[in-house]
């Protein structure tokens, strides 16, 4: 979510808070505990909670993951929107019963990026920003 050392997406915390009016939000991350905390404080993401890979022993694209957030949330898949600007990602939630939305992030890989310009598969919901999510979620 960050684009570097300086914080996160222009959209991010105006989006993430319009979410956040509606519905749980949290990270899904390969990224440890520690990370995803210091992301937040620093960058002052208003995530309700945060939910590593680390804490399924079980990291992306493994299906235990995805089924893993659902069941610490108390909810089936289907009530679980995968976000992510990585195709990829996308593709492992929704085989896995998740909605999902594709935001584009252009230089999430950063100058040499090469992939994930655009939306490449049959997404619930393909926007520019956290902004247009929240829009089609009617937040």
């Amino acid at each position: 979510m960050l684009t570097d050392p300086r914080g996160p997406w222009p959209d991010s915390v105006a989006g993430l808070t319009r979410l956040k009016s509606k519905f749980v939000i949290a990270p899904l991350s390969n990224g440890n505990v520690a990370l995803l905390t210091n992301m937040a404080k620093f960058a002052g993401l208003p995530w309700d909670l945060i939910l590593s890979a680390e804490l399924f022993e079980h990291y992306k694209p493994d299906p235990e993951t995805y089924l893993g957030a659902a069941r610490l949330l108390c909810l089936k898949p289907e009530q679980v929107m995968m976000v992510a600007a990585h195709n990829g990602d996308l593709a492992a939630a929704q085989k896995n019963g998740l909605k999902t939305a594709f935001v584009a992030r252009p230089t999430e890989y950063g100058p040499l990026q090469k992939v994930d310009f655009e939306a490449t598969g049959n997404w619930d919901i393909v926007a520019k920003d956290f902004g247009g999510i929240a829009d089609r979620l009617g937040c």
